[in-house]
């Protein structure tokens, strides 16, 4: 539903622009680094709307391209850790077994180094 009303908010805004740039077709002066020359102002609205929605396109797809590798190192990283704790719930497991001792689950380790 959230992908239909940006679509639809899209095509609003698209229209906006568009019925604003048609409405505008006197000739303006577009200064350069370069020089300066005269476009239709259509042509310079509906140019920077184009630009405008290329850079923020770029933008978002940046984003989320870091945000799928951050994704799947925090994945590979939680993969790793619960490995980790399965062997040393084992290693404690097969302890018990040989000592027969029951060791609390709830033990909690103090750092004493400072």
């Amino acid at each position: 539903m959230k992908i239909q009303w940006n679509l639809l908010l899209g095509l609003i805004f698209a229209v906006i622009i568009a019925v604003f740039a048609v409405m505008n077709v006197n000739a303006v002066p577009v200064n350069y680094v370069f020089g300066e020359s005269e476009w239709p102002l259509v042509l310079v609205i509906l140019c920077s709307a184009l630009l405008g929605a290329a850079i923020s396109t770029f933008v978002a797809m940046f984003r989320s391209v870091q945000s799928n590798r951050r994704i799947k190192e925090l994945l590979r990283d939680n993969n790793e850790k619960e490995v980790l704790i399965a062997n040393q719930q084992n290693e404690l497991a097969e302890f018990q077994k040989t000592t027969g001792e029951i060791i609390p689950q709830d033990i909690r380790v103090e750092d004493i180094t400072n």
